[in-house]
């Protein structure tokens, strides 16, 4: 049987960056003809020094939408924004500076750019804040004003810094350990869709780290983190279905999520499909890895620019 722990040994601070661009999956579908139009009218607005024509021509050479993709071109047109005191130029132009796309890198610049848009009530540019105090990447590195805009993040409804902090209270990390808190905001992420959340969550569940130990929960926002494409929780659910906590033993279920979990990069998973196909037939190992391609091909894998996880979430087996 696996040993149970976490992952590497700690829970350790999310860095998510997300940009407020949510409205653009909503535009109609247009013609190429409209684009061009659009783009022409967009440009010469933009030019002129309308802000928001500035921030979007900025977001579709980023983005590659209706142009090519031109990281230097966003950047200009992220500043012009952003002098203006548009907050979401000055996050994404400040994630520009922290990665050093499109201008030279300058931790610097992008502390001072997310404490712009986070005293704006920018709530993720509150989350990247923290994350600069908590590395001290462009300011001394300071855990407690860290913790601070952890929390301005997670008050403002932000599900990375609603992890992040959960993280903090998990630990212990600069405060006093509080798994309440760590589940209140734990759970706050995982119900506002953010996969790490989910799996921290179902870990509690599973060890019955400061709630009532439940594998049925556990197996629950695992799963939920699993369909969407999280490696660690894919692996993590295979194991559920190994072992029969939480649902139903099923080693055929165990070896597709083990599958997917290595396709995904999660070393663990490797490991436990060479010790589960010693206890398969050679139908079920096909039958496994066949389940394991269709929902390859069906599921839509997180490649977005807009969407950087750097994460160590608990998981249930080593």
């Amino acid at each position: 049987m696996s040993r149970l722990g976490l992952l590497g040994g700690t829970l350790t601070a999310l860095f998510l960056f997300r940009p407020s661009v949510a409205a653009s999956q909503d535009k109609p579908k247009v013609s190429e003809e409209q684009n061009v139009t659009d783009l022409t009218g967009l440009t010469r607005k933009a030019q002129s020094g309308n802000v928001n024509a500035e921030y979007e021509l900025g977001l579709r050479y980023r983005k590659g939408s209706s142009l090519s993709r031109d990281y230097v071109q966003a950047a200009k047109w992220y500043t012009a924004a952003a002098a203006q005191g548009l907050a979401a130029a000055e996050f994404d132009l400040g994630y520009m500076y922290e990665t050093g796309k499109g201008v030279p890198q300058d931790y610097r610049k992008a502390v001072e750019l997310y404490r712009a848009a986070a005293e704006q009530g920018q709530a993720t540019a509150a989350n990247n804040l923290a994350t600069m105090y908590d590395r001290g990447r462009g300011v001394a590195k300071s855990l407690r004003d860290a913790i601070h805009w952890y929390k301005v993040s997670a008050e403002r409804g932000d599900p990375t810094g609603q992890c992040n902090l959960a993280s903090i209270y998990f630990t212990g990390a600069g405060v006093r350990r509080d798994y309440q808190l760590a589940e209140q905001w734990f759970r706050a992420a995982a119900e506002r869709g953010l996969p790490a959340a989910q799996n921290n969550l179902s870990y509690m569940y599973f060890t019955g780290t400061g709630v009532p130990q439940d594998y049925s929960e556990a197996a629950k926002w695992t799963r939920r983190a699993a369909e969407r494409g999280y490696p660690l929780a894919q692996t993590d659910l295979g194991y559920l279905y190994e072992e029969g906590k939480g649902v139903a033993l099923d080693y055929v279920a165990a070896y597709m999520w083990y599958t997917l979990g290595a396709v995904g990069g999660d070393h663990r998973a490797v490991e436990r499909l060479q010790s589960l196909s010693r206890l398969m037939t050679r139908k079920q190992v096909a039958e496994g890895k066949a389940r394991a391609d269709a929902r390859t091909r069906s599921q839509e894998m997180q490649t977005s620019e807009d969407l950087e996880t750097e994460a160590s979430a608990v998981a249930f087996v080593k």
